[in-house]
């Protein structure tokens, strides 16, 4: 039995980071990337860590400002104020998700469309609907360079996404559509009906749901692509949404960690890049 190829988000991820590195080297100015990351949570602290990390590579600076868990959505508005202002700071992002008593949606919209560094500022999607430049989500632009970098075309593709979360299933399904990249996108989500029979004629499944090895071999095409987008902490560990035995139908899968997560923080970077020459 043949097994599916691996898509290795970490060397995929590193190449882009080794073109932003040369491409940083020539402006004038370093560019700034500014965080804004509330409470105590492990998982958003090791991601926010990991883009730090990813700024000294690349010869981005890095600009953090965190902030207590019992921290008021005040205290929060003040942050993005700041950085809004901050001329060292070329763009930013808040780390999602945060604390009941905030409202994300105020968070978000407060943030300056021209410093969003994650595409989630509703003026950003209403662009990207457009098909308008302006930052897009990372983990759908990370999800398209993935597949391309590894020669597999989306073009005239049948595309199924299991999830429609305003940051990757419902983006990523206005990015694949768009004339440049030309697929046809099936967005499957609770209400579907016969789900498997959607899955089963797509010849690349995305699954961003967050539900632990809920994709099983039994509900993949043979040959199919497969992109596992979703985390669940669990007492075993992390998990994605992909169950291991879909290796033995699928021609190549995303791992997981190792597959979308790094692409994410890659574009994050490509996304900082393009904000600091477009201000040139």
């Amino acid at each position: 039995m043949t097994m599916a190829r691996t898509l290795d988000g970490k060397l995929c991820a590193n190449s882009i980071k080794t073109q932003i590195a040369q491409q940083v080297k020539g402006l004038a100015n370093k560019p700034g990337l500014g965080t804004v990351l509330v409470g105590d949570d492990p998982g958003s602290h090791a991601y926010v860590n990991g883009k730090h990390r990813d700024c000294a590579e690349v010869g981005i600076n890095s600009i953090r400002i965190d902030l207590p868990a019992n921290a008021s959505q005040h205290d929060v508005l003040k942050a993005i104020n700041d950085l809004n202002e901050a001329q060292e700071c070329t763009g930013y992002i808040v780390q999602l998700p945060l604390p009941n008593t905030i409202d994300s949606n105020v968070i978000l919209e407060a943030i300056d469309p021209d410093k969003d560094a994650d595409g989630l500022h509703p003026i950003n999607l209403g662009r990207l609907v457009l098909n308008q430049p302006a930052p897009r989500p990372c983990t759908p632009s990370g999800i398209i360079e993935l597949l391309k970098h590894n020669d597999i075309s989306w073009s005239g593709k049948d595309v199924a996404i299991i999830g429609r979360g305003t940051t990757v299933g419902r983006p990523l399904s206005l990015m694949l559509n768009s004339k440049d990249i030309n697929a046809t996108v099936t967005n499957l989500h609770t209400g579907t009906k016969d789900l498997t029979d959607h899955i089963k004629r797509a010849d690349i499944v995305i699954a961003a749901i967050g539900k632990a090895h809920f994709l099983t071999a039994d509900m993949v095409r043979a040959g199919a692509v497969v992109v596992d987008v979703g985390i669940t902490r669990t007492q075993s560990g992390l998990q994605g949404d992909v169950h291991p035995d879909v290796v033995q139908v699928a021609s190549a899968i995303t791992p997981m960690p190792g597959g979308v997560g790094p692409m994410t923080r890659a574009m994050l970077l490509n996304n900082i890049l393009h904000i600091a020459r477009a201000k040139l």
